[in-house]
């Protein structure tokens, strides 16, 4: 692990101030962003706005989870993950639109995590960059250390409501928001709200979950009800057996033919193992046999920690994109989610 994130002075001026067009607080004391008090801790500017219990909560899971470094920041995992983001986006990193913003472009994470996602995505792209990192949660003191780490020194972080980012409107080159819309208190604001940031030609990458069948609908609030009265760390715990099931059930390594669609339970005919018919039909129990029981853990608390965890069709991100102005360029479609890069209108 690094260090603590250098304190910024006034001597020691970054492209964050320029762009907010104000010289940032010492360490620990504050400022007043869009009518927004800020504090600077451990080198990171924090909202002290108040959160709704919901997302509150969605914070501390998130929190949680990423503070275990262990159990996502394997070469296994990390592989796994690239892997699947260049599946859904495409070769980001090598587009050709980028020339469209210059030199320097300013990309905003909006939801960054442990910044896995733009790590294994953007590469060294990251270099050439301005990168701001925004997450509600504590999580962005892991993903500054992570970037330091891999090398990209210049990049900034915030923590803050991604609804009430203090950013002017259409200031920003490219959003990318990696699976977190939907962990606000509704996906269309933050949708539109983030849209807002864009300047024109602008473009908006992404990702969202896809509502799923009757099943597993009702299993997964289910489970996210039950966990609610316990602490991220019971929780952890809880799902452990859970985690279990999944290898157990994958290391069975049995298929079944589905004979024909079941419509009443929108399972679809075809040939299927007996673990992928459970995880997309009854309860997401994830399994990849490169993974280890804590990697495994991580990826369904991911899931069903968070309260807020809203699930869309393909219609409604399509109609939210509409009217956020936003032209789908790219749409990847798959049972767990929708993908979209978007340019601003």
């Amino acid at each position: 692990m690094s260090g603590p994130r250098p304190a910024h002075t006034a001597a020691t001026p970054t492209w964050l101030e320029s762009y907010l067009g104000c010289e940032l607080p010492r360490e620990g004391e504050s400022v007043t962003l869009c009518a927004q008090r800020f504090e600077l801790r451990s080198g990171i500017l924090r909202s002290a706005a108040l959160l709704s219990e919901e997302y509150r909560q969605t914070a501390e899971a998130f929190a949680f989870k990423w503070a275990q470094r262990d159990t996502f920041d394997s070469q296994a995992n990390i592989g796994r993950m690239r892997a699947w983001l260049v599946e859904r986006y495409g070769d980001v990193a090598s587009a050709s639109w980028w020339s469209d913003y210059g030199t320097a472009p300013l990309v905003l994470d909006a939801g960054c995590g442990a910044a896995v996602s733009a790590l294994a995505l953007f590469g060294s792209r990251l270099s050439r960059v301005r990168y701001l990192g925004a997450d509600v949660s504590a999580s962005v003191d892991v993903a500054a250390d992570r970037f330091r780490e891999s090398g990209f020194d210049d990049a900034e972080f915030m923590q803050a409501d991604l609804a009430e980012l203090p950013f002017p409107a259409g200031s920003v080159d490219v959003i990318f928001s990696e699976g977190v819309l939907h962990h606000t208190d509704s996906t269309r604001d933050a949708l539109l709200r983030l849209a807002g940031l864009l300047r024109s030609g602008g473009r908006f990458l992404f990702y969202v979950y896809r509502r799923k069948g009757p099943i597993r609908e009702f299993t997964d609030d289910y489970v996210r009800a039950r966990l609610l009265e316990r602490s991220p760390e019971d929780a952890w715990d809880a799902l452990r057996p859970l985690t279990r099931l999944g290898i157990a059930l994958g290391e069975l390594d049995v298929e079944i033919d589905v004979p024909e669609d079941i419509e009443l339970l929108e399972i679809p005919a075809g040939r299927t193992t007996i673990q992928r018919l459970f995880y997309w039909h009854v309860m997401k129990a994830f399994y990849d046999p490169a993974l280890d029981l804590e990697e495994l853990n991580h990826i369904n608390y991911d899931w069903f920690a968070p309260v807020n965890a809203h699930r869309q069709s393909p219609a409604e991100v399509r109609s939210w994109c509409d009217e956020a102005a936003l032209e789908i360029e790219h749409e990847n479609i798959e049972p767990a989610g929708v993908t979209i890069i978007a340019r601003k209108r």
